[in-house]
């Protein structure tokens, strides 16, 4: 197995066992409001959604878990099938490893099912040159989108993960006009993978041409701990030390929502566990929420466990709709939500810088 194999196999490994979510629950934060009367017929509701010209059943995204090692195949393929029959969206793994290498199998399983949103993955540090590492060329990522059949691209910013990990691609400068350029050619979104996007950088992103952002604020799986542990296996202690100190790194996930709400079509990931958490994402102006490692044991065993976990999260999801006294999805958005806690005070503090 070669270096990169091994370290998106660890990265399963350590997700699935290891205590990589903060302790805080973000999501906590966010409460909305009980409609004693709904005046609303349970079975009439619409859960369904349209998120980058597709329609999907209800709003939800199977964001960005694996790709580019031999057990990703199976992982893929039971997520790819699971989404195919709800009618949701799946993105793939980093498809550097396809990009390098060649697909091996474990990313193009995805184009066997039917899913109605495919969202590809290239990583922004990979746009820019790093140490000994050619920067990947719009024809590389185009090459990536048509290995998965990708309706869009997600462009993910992993930064955190890189300054934790031994080795790490940190060298950040152009890859806005690297966006930018991959935007003028094909449809990409952002993705973040754990700390949030702020609305100095959702400002910045708008103006390269995206049509979208997956926010994934603190509150989900973080990379850091992710990568400490890994470092702790190696007898990494700089890797260890960082990834402890920055394990909270972030803007809190219902935060990052709101920060990042300039007009472009937005998925609030992090910590995306459960229905009524996907209804709060979408309550404070998210366009569909995003999980990963909720779904992670799940895709590991078959399709139909995913499908069990998705079918639960849907009906979540349609119970607080029916709640609110919600019709349809757009309806959820304009319902009064109270933010509180520590997402509040993240909030209040940001305005007044």
């Amino acid at each position: 197995m070669s270096r990169i194999e091994r370290r998106k196999a660890d990265h399963i490994e350590v997700t699935l066992k290891e205590k990589v979510v903060p302790d805080y629950d973000y999501w906590g934060d966010v409460k909305l409001v009980h409609q004693a009367l709904p005046e609303v017929n349970m079975d009439d509701i619409d859960t369904s959604v349209t998120l980058f010209g597709k329609r999907l059943e209800f709003p939800l995204v199977v964001t960005a878990i694996t790709g580019g090692f031999p057990q990703a195949e199976k992982v893929n393929r039971n997520l790819a099938e699971a989404c195919s029959k709800m009618g949701i969206g799946l993105g793939v793994g980093s498809q550097r490893p396809a990009i390098e290498k060649g697909d091996d199998g474990t990313y193009s399983v995805i184009k066997e099912f039917d899913v109605p949103l495919v969202i590809g993955n290239v990583g922004a540090p990979q746009l820019v040159k790093q140490k000994r590492k050619r920067p990947f060329s719009v024809e590389d990522v185009a090459k990536a989108k048509d290995i998965v059949g990708a309706d869009i691209m997600a462009i993910h910013l992993n930064f955190l993960q890189e300054v934790v990990q031994p080795g790490g691609d940190v060298n950040a400068c152009g890859c806005l006009d690297g966006i930018r350029s991959l935007a003028r050619e094909m449809p990409c979104m952002v993705k973040e993978t754990g700390a949030g996007i702020s609305r100095e950088t959702a400002l910045l992103l708008k103006g390269t041409g995206i049509v979208g952002m997956d926010v994934s604020g603190v509150g989900g799986t973080s990379f850091a701990a992710v990568e400490m542990y890994r470092a702790r296996e190696q007898k990494d202690q700089m890797g260890s030390a960082l990834g402890a100190t920055f394990f909270e790194w972030g803007i809190p996930a219902p935060a990052a929502v709101i920060e990042a709400d300039v007009g472009l079509e937005i998925i609030a990931g992090g910590g995306m566990d459960d229905g009524l958490r996907m209804a709060k994402g979408v309550s404070i102006g998210a366009n569909a929420a995003g999980c990963a490692r909720a779904l992670l044991a799940d895709a590991m065993e078959s399709s139909e466990k995913v499908v069990e976990k998705l079918e639960r999260m849907k009906a979540e999801f349609k119970a607080a709709m029916f709640l609110t006294g919600c019709h349809s999805v757009p309806e959820l958005r304009e319902r009064r939500v109270i933010v509180s806690g520590r997402s509040a005070d993240w909030l209040t503090a940001a305005e007044r810088c």
